[in-house]
């Protein structure tokens, strides 16, 4: 097969060049743009083997005291919880949250590198269309985070993914979740709130999955108000 032509483009982590080949093949069924170069998805570590089955958490390094059959400790408590009991029916994590994710995020994040959105895009277009919801909702800034950040980073993947997002959670301004410990964010206070209403299956989108407190918090909202079933994607589990 010929291999006369080569296209280049720069990575959105590490900007250096990604060069590929394009074939015969390339000109009528064209594969997506890469976005990101080889030295840097190396760096990107996947979720492998046994896992728990709700919130993707890995078992590989996990003590035995932390696993409940197959579940982590952390989903165990949740569903032992009457208020919070078959609330989350499952979280979908792209990513473990390394040292390489976790800077990725905060520049992402925390100083506003929109474009980094496209990075995660087609991934999470992969699993929205595999899951098939009826609503994708972002996990809401408040007013102050939105005007420090300068955008929604939930919202922003929903887009770059080409999807629409459903706005409909509003949330109140409390101190960072990053600021708390473990046990204050599974402890955290109600802070979402909605007039909407839904039905069928809702997926909530957010940047990292730590306790699962946020994406249950807003998910018992989105329950009370006609959901079926809620399901999640997060960039990282924590």
């Amino acid at each position: 097969m010929f291999r006369g032509w080569f296209d280049c483009n720069y990575c959105l982590i590490c900007h250096d060049r990604i060069e590929s080949t394009l074939s015969w093949v390339d000109l009528f069924v064209p594969e997506q743009k890469e976005v990101v170069c080889y030295e840097c998805l190396t760096k990107l570590e996947r979720i492998e083997g046994v896992k728990c089955q709700i919130c993707m958490r890995s078992f590989l390094k996990l003590d035995a005291y932390y696993q409940k059959g197959e579940l982590c400790f952390d989903c165990y408590r949740w569903e032992e919880e009457p208020n919070y009991k078959g609330i989350l029916t499952q979280n979908y994590s792209l990513y473990s949250y390394n040292q390489f994710l976790k800077e990725l995020i905060a520049k992402y994040k925390y100083r506003g590198d929109y474009v980094l959105a496209k990075i995660f895009a087609s991934e999470i277009e992969k699993k929205i269309k595999e899951m098939k919801p009826n609503y994708i909702i972002p996990i809401p800034l408040s007013e102050e985070r939105i005007y420090e950040r300068g955008f929604n980073q939930a919202e922003a993947l929903i887009l770059e993914a080409g999807f629409q997002s459903t706005n409909i959670l509003t949330r109140i301004h409390s101190e960072k979740q990053s600021k708390k410990s473990r046990t204050d964010r599974i402890h955290l206070p109600q802070v979402f709130h909605t007039t909407a209403q839904v039905t069928g299956k809702v997926m909530i989108i957010d940047d990292i999955y730590t306790t699962g407190s946020t994406l249950r918090h807003a998910a018992r909202v989105l329950k009370g108000i006609g959901a079926n079933e809620i399901i999640s994607i997060t960039i990282a589990r924590g």
